[in-house]
């Protein structure tokens, strides 16, 4: 075994352990975890969606505990303002001499969590399509660098919709994966009970570096991917527009847009990443499969009609699909 497959090991027996980590702090979502790791294996922010009370603060800070990286949670409302994210400028007297300098933000941390990002007005949400992009917050002509790795992972309620404000489709495409976050069954939920009535679970330390994390996200991109497999993504990506020629009628009657060619970045990334975490050096049909809902599923905008006969993305999925795949033979 050559130098570099035996480093690969060792890391991906630190995300095991990391893995493990969190599902006894995080109980009940095993799927949730596996995908979250992916997004970030991935080198994407997350989307989290779920009713209250189903531990999405919690898991959010525990894995930044266990990746060792700073974490700032920003709870977002109406009132907050854009430099409340970012920073500002302040005014520094020093001797008798004035001058301004950059007080950072919530922002400047490894992983930031955004608690109901859909509760803070649209010009501080686009606060954050910059940093989601280029990573770096421009403040009063300067442009400041973020940390790396830089994560965000914002939550929505999908219940609370007085006085929010849905992202828009620039927001929403910046996000690699929408997630959503499941009520635990009945034997998950007398587990939680039982470990959170008693003294909490703790993380055991950090089960990877943030070196080891960007080694990790550098592998991502090592590993290969078939020109099948790209042409069926990018069949299956035009595949989502109702204007495109030989879309198929389900398509054309339910969707108002397609998804855009960030949504087939986002699928082939997180193939990657669960055929790295999985150990092979390829990217496999199912590694695609797996990927696909999580990346269309904020990305392919539907119809009015579409909500009143209560489809959604899911329920087109097998359209793409199966046009992808005569296309690309």
């Amino acid at each position: 075994m050559s130098s570099v497959e035996q480093r690969s090991k060792a890391l991906l027996g630190r995300v095991a352990g990391l893995r493990a980590q969190l599902r006894r702090v995080v109980i009940g979502q095993d799927e949730l975890i596996d995908d979250l790791i992916t997004a970030l294996l991935a080198g994407g922010h997350v989307l989290l969606e779920g009713l209250p009370g189903l531990g999405k603060t919690l898991l959010v800070r525990t894995l930044a505990q266990g990746l060792g990286l700073p974490f700032a949670r920003i709870q977002f409302t109406p009132d907050l303002m854009p430099s409340d994210v970012t920073g500002t400028q302040v005014l520094d007297d020093t001797d008798g001499r004035r001058s301004f300098r950059f007080q950072a933000g919530p922002l400047f941390a490894g992983l930031v969590l955004a608690d109901e990002i859909n509760r803070a007005t649209p010009k501080t949400q686009s606060a954050l399509l910059e940093a989601m992009q280029e990573q770096s917050v421009t403040v009063a002509g300067t442009t400041h660098a973020l940390p790396t790795p830089f994560h965000v992972v914002a939550t929505q309620n999908p219940i609370e919709l007085e006085g929010t404000f849905p992202l828009p489709e620039a927001q929403l495409d910046r996000f690699l994966f929408r997630l959503s976050v499941q009520t635990p069954t009945a034997e998950a939920m007398v587990q939680i009970l039982a470990s959170t009535t008693t003294r909490p679970n703790t993380l055991e330390g950090e089960a990877l570096t943030r070196e080891e994390l960007r080694e990790l996200q550098s592998l991502v991109r090592d590993v290969l991917c078939g020109t099948h497999l790209l042409r069926f993504v990018a069949e299956l990506v035009l595949a989502t527009h109702p204007d495109k020629s030989r879309t198929s009628d389900r398509t054309s009657r339910f969707v108002r847009y397609g998804a855009s060619a960030r949504a087939g970045q986002a699928i082939v990334l997180g193939a990657k990443a669960r055929a790295l975490l999985a150990g092979r050096p390829a990217v496999v049909r199912e590694d695609i499969d797996a990927c696909l809902l999580p990346a269309l599923g904020h990305r392919v905008l539907l119809r009015f009609e579409a909500e009143a006969e209560r489809i959604t993305q899911a329920d087109l999925l097998s359209d793409w699909a199966n046009q992808a795949e005569r296309r690309s033979r």
